[in-house]
Formats: C-alpha cells, sequence, structure tokens
C-alpha cells in the first residue's frame, strides 16, 4: 500500500473515533512520504485523547513531534502553530519554550496577534509584567486587527499587568531565588488548600444581600418605585461584592499563586526549587492533582532527577524583535527533548 492508502485509511478510522487505529495507520502514510503533510497533521490529531480529557506525557510529545514535522514544511498552517503552542504551555508547562514558539510564528505571520497575546499571558504567568506590558502595547503599535473576543482578554490581561506593574518590583515572587520573602508566606499557608472566590462570596456578600431584602420590606414603599430601587439596590451590592471579592481572594491566595508559579517554574526550567517540605503539603499536593497529565508525569521525572538549580542562574527571554530581523528559524523536528516518548 502506498502512502495515499494508508491516509486514507487513517480519515475512515478516525471519522469512526479509532483514534489508535488511525494513528498507526497515518504513520504508516508518513513513513512511506515523510512530506505527506495531511498524514501527519492526522498524527497529531489522532495521538491525542477525545475532546474534554487530558494526554498523557507521551501522547502530548507524539502530537508535538507531528506539529514541529508540519510547520517545518509547511508553516502556513496556523492551527498547528496554535496546537503547538497549547501543548507546550498548558499540557507539558514548557512555558520558555513556548514564548519562543509564539516567537517563531510572527516571523511566519507578522501580523498575526494572537502570538502576542499569548506571550504576554505566558510573561504575566512568569511574574514577568513588565515584559508583557510590553508585548501587550505592541499590538497598539504595529495597528493590529483584534477580535472581539480577543480584545476582551486583552482589556482584563492589561489590567492585570498595569496593576502589577505599579507595585513594588521587590514583591513579586521569584522562585530562582532561594531566600525570597515568597518562601515564607508559602511555608505558612501551605497547610491548607486555597480559599474559593465563590466561598469569599458567600461569606461577604450573601449576608449583606439578606439584610437588604428584609430592610426594604421595612422601609422602602412598596409598588413599582419600591421594587425598582430595591433591585437596583440588589444589583449594585453583587458588584461590587463580586469585585471585593475577587480582590480579597488574591490577596488570602498569594501564597497560592506564589507556588504555582514555583512550580511552572520547576516544569520549564527542568531544575528543582521547591523543598521536600512544601512538596509534601496539602497545598501543593491540592495544586498537583488539578494540573494536566502530561505536566504531571514531566514533573515526576524533574522531581526524581533532582537537578538543583545552579548558583548565577538568570532568565532568558527570546528576542521579541527576531521577526523584523527576518532571522528567525524553526527548530529541527526531531528535537531530543521527545525522542524518549517517540513509537519505534
Amino acid at each position: 500500500m502506498g502512502a495515499e492508502e494508508h491516509y486514507l485509511d487513517a480519515v475512515e478510522a478516525y471519522d469512526e473515533g479509532d483514534l489508535e487505529a488511525a494513528y498507526a495507520s497515518a504513520k504508516l502514510a508518513v513513513k512511506e512520504d515523510p512530506q505527506h503533510v495531511d498524514a501527519l497533521q492526522l498524527c497529531a490529531e489522532a495521538a491525542l485523547p477525545p475532546k474534554g480529557e487530558s494526554p498523557t506525557l507521551k501522547q502530548a510529545a507524539q502530537s508535538l513531534s507531528a506539529v514541529k514535522k508540519i510547520i517545518a514544511i509547511e508553516p502556513e498552517r496556523t492551527a498547528m502553530w496554535f496546537l503547538g503552542g497549547r501543548l507546550l504551555s498548558d499540557e507539558l508547562g514548557l512555558l520558555d519554550d513556548a514564548l519562543d514558539w509564539w516567537q517563531q510564528l510572527r516571523h511566519h505571520m507578522p501580523d498575526e496577534v494572537t502570538p502576542l497575546v499569548e506571550q504576554a499571558t505566558l510573561l504575566a504567568d512568569m511574574g514577568l509584567y513588565t515584559e508583557a506590558r510590553y508585548r501587550l502595547e505592541a499590538i497598539t503599535e504595529e495597528n493590529m486587527d483584534v477580535s472581539g473576543q480577543q480584545y476582551a482578554k486583552i482589556q482584563q490581561l492589561h489590567s492585570m499587568v498595569m496593576s502589577a506593574s505599579m507595585q513594588d518590583q521587590a514583591e513579586f515572587f521569584k522562585p530562582w531565588e532561594r531566600h525570597h520573602n515568597g518562601w515564607g508566606a508559602i511555608e505558612m499557608k501551605m497547610r491548607k488548600p486555597p480559599v474559593s472566590e465563590s466561598f469569599l462570596f458567600m461569606t461577604t456578600t450573601v449576608p449583606v444581600l439578606l439584610l437588604e431584602v428584609v430592610f426594604s420590606n421595612r422601609f422602602v414603599e412598596q409598588g413599582w418605585g419600591g421594587f425598582c430601587l430595591t433591585t437596583l439596590l440588589i444589583f449594585g451590592t453583587v458588584l461590587f461584592g463580586m469585585r471585593f471579592s475577587r480582590k480579597i481572594f488574591r490577596r488570602v491566595n498569594r501564597p497560592a499563586f506564589n507556588l504555582l508559579r514555583a512550580m511552572n517554574f520547576e516544569a520549564s526550567s527542568g531544575y528543582v526549587v521547591v523543598s521536600e517540605e512544601i512538596r509534601t503539603s496539602v497545598l501543593y499536593v491540592y495544586i498537583m492533582q488539578r494540573k494536566p497529565k502530561a505536566w504531571q508525569e514531566r514533573m515526576l521525572k524533574i522531581i526524581q532527577d533532582k537537578t538543583k538549580l545552579p548558583g548565577g542562574w538568570k532568565q532568558t527571554l527570546p528576542d521579541f524583535d527576531s521577526h523584523i530581523e527576518e532571522i528567525g528559524h524553526i527548530e529541527d523536528a526531531d528535537d531530543e527533548q521527545f525522542e524518549p516518548f517517540e513509537e519505534e
């Protein structure tokens, strides 16, 4: 059988929901014709579990390997760039690699706004708020077209980044600094899971709403006027309560957010910075259980490896202007980092 016959078998199996057979047939098609982009895309999609399920480390690595080969052959396939970015950041926790990934896309699609939004999101998650602000400002400076959905996300990001950038930079938690005050805050709160925003809303706002309902029956006149006044009062209280609860939520759970940042740093860098005492705490386990399967598997390998952060380590970022110089390149599709998870 030739490459096209294997590819058609893969399409049929994929349509029937047999992802394992679809992946196997697509691999045979690629073996016959390594430049068969459609078969490679089917490999990338069939390697992943059904929608709604989290892929394992092997599945995510197989899919990412196929995605890299696709964009090396046909970089115009935007969907594959988006899939690769999601796998790198969300499933595998490779935030540094994801930053570089989106920068590579800028070489091929410099007018696409998504890479800048994704880079700003990643930088904010890493606590690099100044760099995140520059990424968002570049959208305006380069006069990019922004969709309604993207605009809402950009506005939310911009508000958070601007608020953070006005704070003292020394307060930002840096996991690579062993003696940062953030570690002490984590140790104080590590024996309990984080408090949910809905719980804070219920405890702070709902009692006020009940009081408003009770007193409105006594002091507000009956009729449409009183009804409208009570409705506006309740609506305003809910809005204020949501904002207040969100603000308290961020403040109360700052140690949890700091620990999450430290865990993301470990997953991205491959270096261990979290102490054994924190790693066995309730808070750490709570966060770990809510991470994707592939992320958890990678983290366990990093923990077992026990590679300590070298002295004098410094954060390195991609050249965000490299697309202007037109010297960008796509890394070799057969990245050694994912070879151990390739099928024979």
